[in-house]
């Protein structure tokens, strides 16, 4: 089941004397976030606050609504701050790290079952799929060679893998 509001960022400090807070965003871009009108403090979506926000470097400035002092800013420090999944719409293929954690991974062909995706690594060319069995990990390049069908829904990515990402691989 996927999650209805998803860990974003982390507010990692103040930014100035008015209460703006700096978020280390864990999205593409310190952008993305920017693009939300409305964050939350919890992962039920209980604890909504307003925000205005502007990318500064690899962080999200973020003016929040009530927050005016550089006291009230900096109690916010180490918060997590959530998005809601219905506030935003991916293009078609894109996919939300949360949402490919833990998907089976399996061979395009043989249906053959290589491990579960543990993790979405950001290498700058492209990203790379950690995948998990028997405590072993291997890695595999997100590349239209490689990943052939990604299904969330169902819970499953099928790939190709390339020669030698598996000790087995011929």
């Amino acid at each position: 089941m996927k999650k209805q509001f998803l860990d974003s960022g982390k507010i990692v400090g103040t930014h100035g004397i008015k209460g703006e807070v700096r978020i280390e965003p864990w999205a593409d871009s310190p952008e993305f976030l920017c693009a939300f009108k409305k964050l939350y403090l919890d992962e039920r979506g209980e604890t909504a606050i307003k925000v205005k926000s502007r990318p500064h470097k690899n962080i999200t400035l973020c003016k929040i609504e009530g927050i005016d002092t550089i006291e009230a800013a900096e109690r916010l420090r180490g918060k997590i701050v959530y998005i809601d999944r219905d506030d935003i719409k991916l293009d078609e293929g894109v996919h939300f790290v949360q949402d490919l954690i833990g998907l089976e991974v399996r061979d395009f062909e043989t249906d053959e079952v290589y491990g579960t995706l543990t993790d979405v690594l950001r290498t700058g060319a492209n990203d790379v799929y950690e995948i998990t069995r028997d405590g072993k990990k291997y890695l595999a390049p997100v590349i239209d060679e490689v990943v052939r069908e990604i299904n969330t829904e169902k819970g499953y990515v099928l790939i190709t893998p390339m020669k030698g990402i598996f000790d087995d691989a011929d």
